[in-house]
Order: structure tokens, then C-alpha cells, then sequence
């Protein structure tokens, strides 16, 4: 695939109708150097602090939490239809147990400006250094989401990432259909 960059606002309609339909791949190595990545449904894109930010949501079970808190930063992967399945298993298991790129069919390569795994396969990417976290607040929450989402007692952690660099493919049309 061939990229060039892009304002990290074009495509943004498209980016969060993924994010909320079959989900975004959330790249990292873990301290080992191992790429890693999560299957994302809740994320934002915007401006904070006069600079473009993604802001991401992971729980301190989860595996991508250590990559994301070793390296301070990610990637985040906008993966085509054809990755929905791949999508599924990043979402369903863990890199802490197996590999599971090789056995979703994914390859990861080096960001160009971070030191987080970017997925080969995906036709946009945004490299993202981590400005700033905080944890959600439990006693905050209304009912809502303390019974919903966090009936568990899981919190995330919110990651603040400075957008560092956005590209898209020359053929993201046809990959995103």
C-alpha cells in the first residue's frame, strides 16, 4: 500500500462509523517488543490543548493497557471489510496468551514516528504519543454506566494521544468501501 498523509479530520464521519460498527485496531509493542493490537468501539477524535488528539479507552485487565503505559504511545488502525474477522479475534483474545496477529492473518510494521505497531492491512493510520491519562472516577459515573459498562467494577483508563501523524492509502476508497 502506498500513503501520503492527510488532515487528521478528513474522513472523521467515516473513521467513527467504523469505530462503532466492526471497530479500530489499537496498536502497541509490549516491553518486550511484541506488537499488539485491541479491537476499539469507543474512542474520540478532536482538538484539546490547540492540537489534534485521539482519546482512547482501555481497562487495566486488558493486556494493551501495559504496552500503551510501558511505550506512552499508540497507533490507532482503520481497518477495511475485509478485516471485519480480524477484528473479531483482536477484540476476542488476548496478546498476553497467544499471537494473536498471526492467527487473525495481520502483520505489523514500525510507526514512522512513534515506537507503536502499526497493522500493515489498514488503509489509515494515526500514530499517537500520549500527552496525558486519567482514570474514571467510580463515584462520577452516573448509575447508567455504573451498571452498564462498568457493572464489574473494570474502569478504563482514558489516553489522551497527540495525533502525530495521520495517513490514508492511495486505495482507500476501494478498501473502505
Amino acid at each position: 500500500m502506498k500513503f501520503q498523509d492527510m488532515p487528521y479530520t478528513d474522513r472523521y464521519a467515516q473513521v467513527m462509523d467504523i469505530m462503532t460498527s466492526r471497530g479500530l485496531l489499537l496498536g502497541a509493542y509490549d516491553k518486550d517488543g511484541k506488537p499488539n493490537a485491541m479491537t476499539i468501539g469507543w474512542g474520540s477524535i478532536g482538538s484539546i490543548w490547540g492540537m489534534p488528539v485521539w482519546i482512547v479507552l482501555v481497562r487495566p485487565s486488558r493486556y494493551t493497557y501495559g504496552c500503551i503505559e510501558h511505550s506512552d504511545c499508540f497507533s490507532v488502525c482503520v481497518p477495511g471489510r475485509d478485516l471485519a474477522t480480524a477484528c473479531a479475534i483482536c477484540g476476542s483474545k488476548s496478546g498476553r496468551d497467544s499471537d494473536k496477529l498471526a492467527t487473525a492473518g495481520l502483520t505489523a510494521q514500525p510507526g514512522s514516528i512513534v515506537h507503536a505497531s502499526i497493522i500493515s492491512h489498514c488503509p489509515i493510520v494515526y500514530e499517537c504519543q500520549v500527552m496525558h491519562r486519567n482514570d474514571i472516577i467510580p463515584s462520577e459515573l452516573v448509575k447508567q454506566l455504573q451498571e452498564g459498562p462498568y457493572a464489574s467494577g473494570d474502569y478504563h483508563r482514558l489516553y489522551y494521544g497527540a495525533i502525530v501523524a495521520a495517513r490514508v492509502a492511495d486505495d482507500v476508497a476501494q478498501r473502505l468501501g
